[in-house]
């Protein structure tokens, strides 16, 4: 039982971890269209943004000035959380990695890699809470700056929504999440 459950939980945070990262470096956290043209779909991401034209398919992509430039806070947070959840849940891997029974490292001595298994839980629920952290963060803020253009009657007919990288960073937010509630709470 302990071993089945351990390689799920290595699955599905290695599953989750690969969300992450793919979240961190795509660039659609927040799509804005206009609704009344239908010309073009702009996807705006944590590192560039880019223009895609709906008649020809063409598209166009504008990187950031620097990494060291001024960004907005949105964009700054939550790459910063981002980075710190990819980091933490590849360490966590590592971890599991060594832990896991059917590897053979430190095989004479069972409660070290059970152990080793309960930290990388750990730190797989830290990185988890981060990356939901930032995804949630980078939602709340296009939420509120679409808000804002509607209350100062801005709103000309442009939609903003919430991309397929910030829904894929919630996903594996939520998902290393789990896997660290099965390393930590049901393996024992």
């Amino acid at each position: 039982m302990s071993a089945a459950l351990q390689v799920t939980a290595f699955g599905l945070a290695l599953l989750s971890t690969l969300f992450l990262l793919l979240a961190t470096c795509t660039d659609c956290w927040m799509v804005n269209a206009d609704d009344s043209l239908e010309v073009s779909h702009r996807c705006r991401g944590l590192w560039r943004e880019c223009v895609t034209n709906m008649q020809d398919g063409v598209r166009t992509c504008d990187q950031y000035d620097s990494i060291l430039a001024d960004h907005p806070v949105k964009i700054v947070v939550t790459r910063t959380l981002m980075i710190t959840a990819n980091l933490l849940a590849g360490l966590a891997l590592a971890t599991l990695v060594l832990g896991l029974d059917c590897i053979t490292f430190l095989k004479e001595d069972p409660c070290v890699k059970l152990k080793m298994c309960y930290g990388a839980g750990v730190i797989l629920g830290a990185g988890s809470i981060l990356g939901f952290i930032g995804s949630v963060w980078y939602a709340v803020d296009v939420y509120v700056e679409r808000a804002m253009l509607v209350s100062h009657n801005i709103f000309l007919g442009v939609h903003y929504d919430f991309g397929w990288s910030c829904w894929l960073g919630m996903a594996g937010s939520t998902g290393c999440f789990v896997a660290s509630v099965l390393l930590t709470c049901c393996l024992y």
